[in-house]
């Protein structure tokens, strides 16, 4: 059994006097223990959605109707736990960190506080026994002078080094689970690496499942064991990465591997433009919400919404007109 099983997830966002937007539709997809599990896709497509629904982050009585289920550890739904019982499980069995860790971390509290009270709350960690382990943690992320730091506001800290703190809260509890979301945004390259191969580390040496969201695909195809493209809050095309990667069979996500730089490519090759814009979408009741932007739109394709496909090693895709496959590849 998957540690985590979303199925049919949907956010509802409405307001009054203005048109309801369904930021999720019918999202589903699993993870199982020690897997890293990728959410990709354009700014607006409901993957920061999705994770704070299954956080139980989303303000329920403000127009947000949340439907579907999300199974952790076999018999706990995250859709439907209270909120009680969801602070306990918040840290300690599922940990996230979050986009920007500047507006993340409280600005006029210290770090060495903010670290040692998921360890009081959790762990029931208090005094000296806190600091030491939060020293620790902050060490074990690569924090430089550990000590000094947690005396430190997060001002005083340098982007990656406030996206390590965030980290070390995060793992502090040793979570079965970890939602990362766009964890190396506004991070230069070496210090994006370097918050990878923490994270990758971490999965490795604790068995804990990843959830990595983010847009860029360089990324995936470091990290990721499993990737779900999601377009307009559904799930356009789910597979192992290598399949994905080597034949993608969805328009969007052939796009989306066409818009990034290769050194293999020929001077002067121009790079593929997605046209349109994220706004540009068909409701999916009345067909793909990705045809008004796709090169390979039929008659087919409006009318009523896709069906996800399922073709060999687990790919699946929403699309009645896919890319075409030139080759067989192996998972």
């Amino acid at each position: 059994m998957p540690l985590l099983d979303v199925k049919d997830l949907s956010v509802t966002f409405a307001r009054r006097g203005q048109r309801t937007v369904r930021a999720v539709d019918g999202v589903s997809f699993s993870v199982e223990a020690g897997q890293v599990v990728g959410l990709v896709g354009e700014s607006g497509c409901g993957k920061s959605v999705t994770s704070l629904a299954l956080m139980g982050l989303l303000p329920k009585k403000r127009g947000v109707t949340i439907g579907g289920s999300a199974m952790f550890a076999d018999d706990t739904d995250l859709l439907k736990t209270d909120e009680r019982s969801m602070r306990d499980i918040r840290g300690r069995d599922i940990a996230m960190i979050f986009q920007d860790p500047l507006s993340s971390l409280n600005p006029v509290v210290p770090i060495g506080v903010q670290v040692t009270e998921v360890l009081s709350r959790h762990r029931g960690m208090q005094g000296e026994a806190a600091r030491k382990e939060a020293t620790d943690l902050l060490d074990k992320v690569g924090i430089p002078d550990p000590a000094r730091r947690l005396k430190e506001y997060p001002h005083q800290l340098s982007g990656g080094m406030r996206q390590r703190a965030l980290i070390a809260m995060a793992v502090a509890c040793k979570p079965r689970l970890l939602i990362a979301d766009e964890p190396t945004t506004a991070l230069d390259v070496t210090i994006q690496a370097q918050i990878l191969e923490l994270l990758r580390g971490l999965v490795r040496e604790s068995g804990t499942a990843l959830v990595m969201i983010t847009h860029d695909l360089g990324v995936v195809a470091g990290m990721c064991d499993t990737v779900n493209v999601l377009y307009a809050g559904r799930v356009v095309e789910s597979a192992r990465r290598k399949p994905l990667f080597a034949e993608p069979r969805h328009p969007y996500t052939h796009g989306l591997l066409g818009s990034v730089p290769r050194l293999d490519s020929a001077r002067g090759e121009r790079l593929h433009a997605i046209r349109g814009s994220v706004r540009d979408v068909l409701p999916w009741p009345d067909g793909c919400a990705f045809a008004p932007r796709c090169d390979r739109r039929v008659d087919a394709c409006v009318g009523e919404p896709p069906a996800l496909v399922e073709s060999i090693h687990r790919h699946a895709y929403r699309c009645v007109n896919p890319e075409p496959v030139t080759a067989e590849v192996s998972s």
